[in-house]
């Protein structure tokens, strides 16, 4: 697994992801886009680039020899990390400790910090809502893409501030989540 959030700009085939800034644009799209927290790029460094589902999709924006993870392999990774066979397939918050184990031992609020004993090193950079395009959750949560679901909805992970366990959950393909690319077998 990368231990940070992809921020490219272009698809491995050296395509440009298009930066959409504008959150009425953002909502209505059927097409790849990418954007940086709150549309600024002084955010890049620190929690990478927002994509749409449309560019998951794609099955290009990870490097070459890396892809987006399946919810199965987040599935891995959670077991790995302790949660038990029998939550693996829940929805909502699962697990005990596992989402302490994957947020970074800084950078979130006072009391809310991860013990990051996977490396995974998850930073709360909230996510851009699929309703109406807003920045939300900054600071409080992330978000992960994961996965197909179904024609409307893609599989992510959620890590929040408070909460030590993983959320697990299906959501519109047009918000704005964080993509962690795990290497090919």
């Amino acid at each position: 697994w990368m231990s940070e959030n992809l921020k490219t700009t272009r698809l491995n085939d050296n395509t440009a992801i298009p930066d959409v800034p504008n959150d009425s644009t953002w909502v209505h799209l059927s097409t790849p886009a990418f954007c940086w927290l709150r549309n600024d790029i002084q955010y890049k460094d620190v929690y990478g680039a927002l994509y749409n589902w449309f560019t998951v999709e794609t099955g290009k924006l990870c490097p070459s020899g890396w892809h987006v993870p399946t919810d199965d392999e987040y599935k891995t990774l959670e077991q790995t990390l302790g949660m038990t066979a029998d939550q693996l397939d829940l929805m909502e918050w699962r697990g005990t400790d596992q989402g302490s184990e994957m947020k970074n031992t800084t950078g979130w609020a006072e009391g809310e910090n991860g013990n990051n004993s996977s490396g995974f090193s998850a930073l709360p950079g909230g996510y851009r809502w699929a309703k109406n395009g807003a920045f939300n959750g900054i600071g409080m949560i992330t978000y992960f893409w994961s996965s197909e679901l179904n024609e409307t909805y893609g599989w992510y992970r959620r890590l929040d501030g408070p909460n030590s366990d993983v959320y697990r959950s299906g959501t519109s393909k047009t918000g704005g989540k964080y993509i962690r690319c795990v290497k090919d077998n």
